[in-house]
């Protein structure tokens, strides 16, 4: 499908689900308007027509990409295409973070991709840190309801002053409202906006059982379709600029309609597989954030957490660093 189809494909997919931005802001854009390479030496390959760009995790290192602009709220989307095959370790991210400038109290807002075991689902995780509290961690994971690596399908991070919601090809699978009792564990500094690859071995499948087996390498995702409709921050002015109606496109964005909410809640029944509101193990008392779900308590609750390497909140010399946490 040629670039024109695929546009007017995504937009009649948008028109009406992500009700308040004009489509008309929201255009796509060529990597180099939008992004710069972040490491992997020659794992990061963008392609002739410059509006798609690859990224492989071989024996030698991953791979990334970060945005030129740090930003404050916006609208962050990518049509991603994930590695067939084996892919136990693997781990594929798209999110937003400050880890570099804020080191000790950074905010993250995270779509995860891990890998899995032959015949098994492509697992998503979607988790949020704010002022660096890391040692929380507010995730929830889903198994995926189509085949990641067959085609392209449409990832989401809508964020604004008092919402961040994570669409699947446009349908809201995740809502988080900040509230006064999150403080600031709400994401609330200017972030870039990341897309990685790399070796998770050590937690992302089954908690470290199946690791990366580079037999199967390189191992090489797809990245197109790239959407970056915000507010840019001047990092030595800190001056505020914003594209034009952003500030109202994100406040009109995060009010979910109704069949929106119908789509989100089923989605979620039948596809949820875990949620931090429901573990015990890790918290004896749920956050406060958290709206217990009786029906959901039953369905998720965790009784046998294992360890796993956590979840990256930030990279250097080509790698993430994590800290442990109990598992999901």
């Amino acid at each position: 499908m040629g670039f024109v189809a695929r546009f007017l494909v995504f937009m009649s997919l948008f028109t009406g689900l992500v009700s308040g931005f004009a489509l008309q802001k929201l255009p796509l854009i060529q990597f180099d308007e939008g992004y710069t390479h972040l490491f992997g030496d020659q794992n990061m390959i963008v392609n002739r027509d410059g509006k798609s760009v690859r990224l492989i995790l071989d024996e030698r290192t991953g791979s990334g990409f970060v945005s030129n602009d740090i930003y404050l709220h916006g609208f962050f989307s990518s049509s991603i295409k994930l590695p067939a095959d084996y892919s136990a370790g693997v781990v594929i991210a798209f999110y937003l973070s400050n880890g570099d400038i804020y080191e000790k109290n950074h905010d993250e807002i995270d779509f995860e991709f891990l890998g899995n075991i032959r015949g098994k689902e492509w697992r998503i995780q979607t988790n949020i840190y704010g002022n660096g509290s890391t040692h929380l961690g507010r995730e929830e994971r889903y198994n995926l309801w189509f085949d990641p690596t067959e085609d392209f399908h449409q990832y989401s991070i809508m964020w604004s002053h008092s919402h961040i919601i994570f669409y699947v090809d446009n349908i809201p699978i995740r809502e988080v409202k900040r509230t006064a009792s999150m403080g600031g564990d709400f994401p609330a500094k200017p972030m870039s906006l990341y897309a990685t690859i790399w070796d998770g071995s050590k937690w992302a499948t089954n908690g470290g059982k199946y690791g990366v087996n580079y037999k199967f390498a390189p191992y090489v995702a797809q990245f197109t379709d790239l959407i970056l409709h915000g507010c840019a921050v001047d990092p030595i002015e800190k001056v505020l600029s914003c594209q034009d109606g952003a500030a109202e496109d994100f406040r009109l964005a995060s009010e979910i309609t109704e069949s929106q909410r119908k789509k989100m809640d089923s989605l979620r029944r039948k596809h949820m597989t875990y949620s931090y509101c429901y573990d015990r193990t890790r918290y004896k008392v749920a956050l406060p954030e958290c709206v217990v779900n009786p029906e959901e308590a039953k369905r998720l609750r965790v009784n046998d957490p294992v360890t796993f390497g956590g979840i990256p909140h930030r990279h250097g010399h080509g790698k993430h660093r994590s800290k442990s946490r109990q598992s999901i």
